[in-house]
């Protein structure tokens, strides 16, 4: 007979993530044994969770002691850095566990590694899981959305306390089981890439706004909240108006104008643009925005390029560009393109899961993934709900772009969009997200393209074939002969 007293779930990695997490399920009502290698933070868990409301938290300082503190069938959460670090908790762990109990890997983790564990993990009768959590830490502690895939038993053993941790939204609570193998951890990786293409859009869309509009850091504060009660309603538009708000601590003026320009990246957005080329799915917007974090990474060279250009004559005219400019007009011109480079965005990302859900049979369900990212994590919107709906009347949905809804809306924005990209180009401010957004677009509504020289071009030079539209069949031709013969 089990005692009582063991804990009904485990969680090893106490960084700042796990604690939070532990402590939202301790204050979920669910007994929590935690473990990390460094025993300060198991200490510090505990005095937090003292502090926090007396939450039911079980310290342990050892593997052998974490894992029998938890009731069979055993559910072990890890939070520790992605790759070997996750293989050597892994070992220490299985050495005291059971046949029928689970992992649960709540790391950003390449789906391939998840896959490779699961296998190893059948061997030895153990069940596991590769579970996104999205929402930083302030998700963890106060509901984060949740993707778990790989074994649905040890998704069954603990829906319930899933289902209480999770971010709660008017239709559920922000967790589904997603699928089998890796298929967790890879919608994870695509809710990242597509948070890199959203902030890449939003700081073009902030770019334009002050270098062409010329508008201060407390007219933009104002303009994001009033977006923040639109159709643009996002996590992402409302931190963006906080930030815009805080005041330098060391200086006059806005702590926004003090940071430096170069942005940091962990993995997620260049794996999902390798995905991309992988899979063959057309993502521009999701890969412009890795090439600007790439690009800003370069803040010597650009400012050395900035001074070279200048003295061989190129004119800023980023200065000049304010002049003359119907500020409410550019406002709501930008916040259109803003909504369509969006759209266009989240449709990249999802025809990636598709595709990939196709590759891999995992049948993932498009309206759900919607509707979890609701709540509780980085890219939640209230357009998310419309994306929900749009694969709830269509689930072979082809594209976002061709939803009635949503069609209906780029072509309304369509204007607006073309205006802020045309003054940006003309100011010579690049906007490389909205650029890729536009022309994805302007490529996929055109029933024909230029790819038809491109194919001759191959033929001529590769014997590689190429179809006709009034015939089948695979064609070559002698271009160049003919060509010569008929000059």
């Amino acid at each position: 007979m089990e005692s009582a007293a063991l804990s009904r779930i485990g969680l090893a990695g106490l960084a700042v993530m796990g604690q939070n997490l532990a402590l939202n399920i301790a204050e979920k009502g669910f007994p929590i044994s935690v473990y990390n290698r460094t025993t300060s933070k198991v200490d510090e868990t505990l005095d937090r969770a003292t502090v926090e409301g007396n939450l039911p938290v079980s310290g342990q300082y050892s593997p052998r002691d974490f894992v029998l503190s938890i009731q069979r069938p055993r559910s072990l959460i890890i939070l520790v850095k992605a790759g070997a670090p996750v293989d050597q908790t892994i070992d220490a762990f299985s050495e005291y566990m059971e046949p029928g109990d689970c992992i649960i890997d709540g790391g950003n983790e390449w789906y391939q590694n998840t896959e490779r564990r699961i296998s190893e993990a059948n061997q030895k009768g153990l069940l596991y899981l590769g579970m996104g959590v999205s929402g930083g830490e302030e998700g963890a502690r106060n509901g984060p959305s949740l993707m778990p895939g790989g074994s649905f038993e040890a998704y069954d053993n603990i829906k319930g306390i899933l289902e209480k941790v999770a971010a709660q939204v008017e239709d559920g609570p922000c967790v589904t089981y997603i699928g089998e193998g890796g298929s967790g951890n890879f919608v994870k990786m695509i809710h990242n890439g597509i948070g890199y293409g959203d902030m890449q859009l939003i700081s073009e869309a902030y770019d334009v706004l002050k270098n062409v509009g010329g508008l201060s850091n407390e007219e933009l504060a104002e303009i994001f909240t009033e977006w923040n009660q639109g159709e643009l309603e996002s996590f992402l538009v409302e931190i963006t108006s906080d930030i815009f708000r805080v005041k330098d601590e060391f200086s006059d003026g806005e702590l926004v104008d003090k940071i430096l320009d170069k942005t940091g990246m962990k993995g997620t957005g260049k794996w999902t643009v390798q995905q991309a080329a992988e899979l063959s799915v057309a993502a521009p917007t999701i890969a412009a925005s890795l090439d600007c974090r790439y690009l800003s990474g370069l803040k010597d060279e650009r400012e050395n390029a900035a001074k070279v250009l200048r003295e061989a004559g190129l004119k800023e005219e980023i200065g000049s560009a304010s002049s003359g400019i119907d500020k409410k007009r550019l406002v709501d011109d930008v916040r259109q393109a803003l909504y369509a480079s969006k759209i266009c965005s989240y449709a990249q990302g999802m025809n990636l899961l598709t595709a990939k859900s196709l590759e891999k049979s995992w049948n993932l369900n498009f309206g759900e993934l919607a509707r979890i990212w609701k709540g509780g994590c980085i890219i939640r919107a209230v357009f998310l709900d419309r994306i929900k709906k749009a694969y709830q009347r269509n689930p072979d949905l082809a594209s976002l772009v061709v939803d009635p809804d949503f069609a209906k809306e780029m072509v309304q924005r369509q204007a607006a969009w073309r205006r802020v990209v045309g003054l940006a180009v003309s100011a010579g401010i690049s906007t490389p997200g909205m650029c890729a957004s536009l022309a994805y677009f302007d490529t996929y509504r055109r029933a024909r393209l230029p790819a038809n020289l491109v194919q001759a071009q191959r033929d001529l030079f590769g014997a590689h074939t190429y179809e006709r539209t009034d015939r089948s069949g695979a064609y070559h031709t002698e271009w160049t002969k003919l060509a010569r013969k008929n000059n």
